[in-house]
């Protein structure tokens, strides 16, 4: 049963970029979310965080997977990288999606993930510069903060939120008109109509 989602941490990891996706990912119970990291060695994020990984990224048991979740942060190692790219196309390989935000696109960039679907990310030429093999340029859109194509979700740092209502639309987390009306509260402050006090300033207003 495809009831766990991975989160990759490690030292200097963002993980404002990934927080408010897990937060929605939790709320129902339905979930599983484990951390695993390079090592089980405690990281610290950039926010200044410990967090002890529950795994390590060769440890995914593909069976269970749901998704596999990885942010961005202090640029990793090459070797790291390989490590991240061989994680994401087992992970995508066994017919769960792959979320990468910032410098997550990174991974799957390396593992080839990117290379024929629609993606973004910070910046194309900063995919150019750290993934010499990547010729996805002519799928890069830049007009976006976050795509979810070919079961792969990339994201730029910019897009947290963007990155989240993606993580929610590919899990089916909410309704159609939910998810739309969960993104109006994150993004632009407009509570749905069912908010406590929403109708009373409604009828004012009219």
């Amino acid at each position: 049963m495809r009831d766990t989602v991975y989160v990759l941490v490690f030292e200097g990891f963002a993980d404002w970029q990934v927080a408010l996706g897990l937060s929605e990912i939790r709320r129902p119970g339905d979930w599983e979310v484990r951390t695993v990291g390079f090592t089980q060695e405690p990281v610290t994020s950039l926010s200044g965080l410990q967090v002890l990984p529950d795994g390590r990224l060769d440890q995914l048991d593909l069976g269970a997977a749901a998704l596999l979740i990885l942010p961005g942060g202090h640029v990793w190692l090459p070797s790291q990288v390989d490590q991240v790219a061989a994680a994401a196309r087992c992970v995508h390989d066994a017919g769960a999606p792959v979320a990468a935000i910032a410098e997550g696109v990174f991974g799957v960039a390396r593992a080839g993930l990117i290379n024929r679907c629609r993606h973004t990310g910070n910046w194309a030429s900063q995919i150019d510069r750290e993934v010499p093999s990547y010729t996805g340029h002519e799928q890069y859109d830049a007009n976006v903060l976050a795509v979810s194509d070919g079961g792969v979700i990339t994201a730029s740092h910019l897009g947290s939120v963007e990155f989240t209502r993606e993580i929610i639309h590919t899990l089916d987390l909410y309704n159609r008109s939910d998810r739309e009306y969960w993104y109006r509260l994150f993004k632009h402050a407009i509570p749905p109509p069912w908010f406590p006090g929403v109708a009373t300033e409604t009828v004012r207003a009219a």
